[in-house]
């Protein structure tokens, strides 16, 4: 009696057949790297930008709208053509590369020089012209390596962590496969934000090293460890892949005969927004995409505003977020392996995709109004806990954080990158390439634009708060209603696959006998 009740537990935590390792620990390698330096990159952008002179949260909304969107739109375009010309193999390498290349000249030529490159006094003439709204337009200009940096780390997560290996993932993952790889996939992912927590903290911490030859500070000496670890597990994550693709990914591709590899999908980002136009189903994917991004973007840039009063060191700061980190990853990591990959299996897709949904509601919701109203509902915490209002809410705003990260980690990757699979590969190549190479920026971008808009208008971030929470609400409310339209459709289409009995298996996929209207 003992011996079947292991095995439900071991089932219920490892779901993995000892068949499949070989494919499978690769992969969650490969991923805990890439999310290690993307949780590295996520705390250190945001201190470089917030700390920087004559900058602060405003800063994030015109960086992610006229630097990163541009930059999204450039990295989609090079990937197709990337894609067009090589192999998935050496595109992974290529972009991998380029982004590695580039963290070195940052931290070896650009950052060292900052004070000769950056404009400033051009910069103080145009803020005594232009109105206090546009603070954080010119702090894009006046720190433009600081900006260039944060565009790369923002590009880190949509080109590597999301094209490359989830569109790598897809490929050579099969639906039943997906149902259990994913939920572990996503908490070693959580458990890489621990250890990208604690680095943070630790390269923060207020110690100068005299003996090392870089930097006037313990903030600069901190840079400069971070970008070594990040170059050095960048390599790492290439040697894996190359095994994976070596000895497994490989081998198994040529097993195949030649008339059942589908030929070669040739793509540009006009044909992938086409494509992405024309199928109901990518247009519900992208709008919940589009959704989520929007939503967490309107209640990051008044939480990291309100850090920024609390917090106005970049050391402190930086300190500051890998604690944060450390808690939304072990939030996420709990969630994962107590829940995340057992209910995928067990429930539906539709109520599964709508748990990120509630869950930012609520946090949300509950941030905006103390933020907004710091003097009533919550002032009897702050007396009993003998804390500032400002300390209260920055602490709410990160449970927030950590909350609406841990159900983004767990539930919605999870439910996005399944509603990819059952498509066909053409389905999958363009429409992922257009929904998560632009799609999410957008969403970014239209969050980033509203605070904008907002902060022109009111003068400041914090006159604006009540107005960003009337439009998160109906943000909210298209990600819920394109969350169910999406689940009805994903329930159809594995229905209408199973009677035609073709395989799930993203290689195989023969014809198009499946319309995706």
């Amino acid at each position: 009696m003992e011996i079947p009740q292991f095995g439900k537990w071991r089932s219920f935590f490892w779901p993995i057949h000892r068949a499949e390792l070989k494919k499978f620990l690769p992969m969650l390698f490969i991923f805990f790297l890439i999310a290690f330096n993307y949780n590295v990159l996520r705390s250190y952008k945001d201190t470089i930008v917030v700390t920087a002179s004559h900058s602060g949260a405003e800063v994030i909304p015109f960086i992610k709208l006229w630097a990163v969107l541009p930059s999204a739109l450039l990295s989609a375009l090079l990937f197709t053509r990337l894609s067009n010309r090589f192999t998935r193999e050496k595109v992974f390498y290529i972009i991998m590369s380029s982004f590695l290349v580039f963290f070195f000249v940052f931290a070896f030529l650009l950052y060292p020089a900052r004070e000769s490159l950056h404009p400033n006094a051009w910069a103080n003439q145009l803020q005594e012209i232009l109105p206090k709204g546009f603070k954080g337009f010119i702090a894009i200009y006046r720190n433009w390596t600081y900006t260039l940096f944060y565009v790369m780390s923002e590009l880190w997560s949509t080109t590597i962590f999301t094209v490359l290996f989830w569109g790598f993932a897809n490929e050579v993952t099969k639906v039943g496969e997906a149902k259990r790889f994913y939920g572990i996939l996503t908490a070693g992912g959580n458990i890489a934000g621990v250890f990208a927590g604690c680095t943070a903290i630790a390269f923060s911490g207020n110690v100068f090293i005299s003996w090392l030859p870089y930097g006037k500070n313990s903030w600069d000496q901190s840079l400069f460890f971070m970008t070594c670890t990040m170059i050095g597990t960048g390599l790492v994550t290439m040697f894996i892949f190359r095994w994976l693709n070596v000895h497994v990914i490989g081998p198994s591709e040529r097993a195949r005969k030649e008339d059942e590899i589908p030929p070669k999908i040739r793509m540009s980002m006009r044909e992938n927004f086409s494509y992405l136009a024309r199928s109901k189903y990518l247009i519900c994917i992208a709008l919940i995409v589009f959704a989520y991004n929007v939503a967490i973007n309107l209640v990051e840039v008044v939480w990291k505003d309100q850090m920024k009063r609390l917090y106005p060191d970049a050391s402190d700061y930086n300190a500051y977020m890998g604690q944060v980190m450390i808690a939304m990853a072990i939030l996420a990591s709990v969630a994962g392996l107590l829940t995340t990959s057992k209910a995928i299996q067990r429930y539906s897709w539709t109520a599964c995709a709508l748990v990120p949904t509630a869950v930012v509601a609520i946090t949300g919701m509950a941030f905006f109004h103390f933020a907004a109203f710091p003097n009533h509902g919550l002032t009897w915490i702050v007396a009993a806990l003998n804390v500032t209002p400002l300390v209260l809410c920055v602490t709410l705003g990160s449970i927030q954080n950590c909350f609406s990260r841990a159900s983004k980690y767990t539930f919605f990757d999870a439910t996005k990158e399944i509603a990819f699979i059952p498509l066909s590969n053409e389905s999958k190549l363009k429409g992922k390439a257009a929904i998560d190479g632009v799609g999410s920026r957008l969403g970014k971008s239209g969050g980033s634009a509203i605070h904008q808009g907002l902060i022109l208008m009111c003068s400041s971030l914090s006159a604006a708060i009540p107005y960003v929470a009337g439009i998160f609400l109906v943000i909210i409310f298209i990600w819920a209603l394109s969350a169910i339209s999406l689940g009805k459709r994903f329930d159809q289409l594995i229905a209408e696959k199973a009677k035609l009995d073709i395989p799930d298996a993203p290689v195989t996929e023969r014809k198009e006998a499946l319309h995706e209207g």
